[in-house]
C-alpha cells in the first residue's frame, strides 16, 4: 500500500519561499507519475505540478517560473520548491501518486481524480 506524508508547510510573507516535502512509502518510483495539488475551501482541487520517473515535469500556468517539482528517488521523497510566493498561493497542498510512468503531458494535472494515492495535506499561508 502506497502512503504519502507531506511536510514543510507554514506561514510566510508575500515574496517568500517554502519547500514542501512528501515522503513516499511502499512504492517503486519508476512506476508512478507524482504530483502536487492544492485546494482552498469551497474550491475544487487544482493541479500545481507533475513529475515523471524520467524527470519530465509540467506546471500549472499560475506557478510556472516560481515553483519547481523534483524528486529524490533514492530517498523516495518528492519536493515542491516554492519561490516568490503570493497570497493567492495560500491553500492546503497535497502530494499524490498515479500508477503510470507517464503524466499525460500535463493532462493529468487538470484531473486530480486520476491519482490513486494521496497524502493528508500540508497548509501553506502567504500573507501580504
Amino acid at each position: 500500500q502506497v502512503q504519502l506524508v507531506e511536510s514543510g508547510g507554514g506561514s510566510v510573507q508575500s515574496g517568500g519561499s517554502l519547500r514542501l516535502s512528501c515522503q513516499v512509502f511502499g512504492y517503486t518510483y519508476d512506476m508512478y507519475c507524482m504530483g502536487w495539488f492544492r485546494q482552498t475551501p469551497g474550491k475544487e482541487r487544482e493541479g500545481v505540478a507533475t513529475i515523471e520517473p524520467d524527470g519530465g515535469t509540467m506546471y500549472a500556468d499560475s506557478v510556472k517560473g516560481r515553483f519547481t517539482i523534483s524528486q529524490d528517488n533514492a530517498k523516495n521523497i518528492l519536493y515542491l520548491q516554492m519561490n516568490s510566493l503570493k497570497p493567492e498561493d495560500t491553500a492546503m497542498y497535497y502530494c499524490a501518486a498515479y500508477v503510470s510512468n507517464y503524466c499525460g503531458g500535463g493532462y493529468y494535472l487538470r484531473y486530480p481524480a486520476f491519482f490513486d494515492y494521496w497524502g493528508q495535506g500540508t497548509q501553506v499561508t502567504v500573507s501580504s
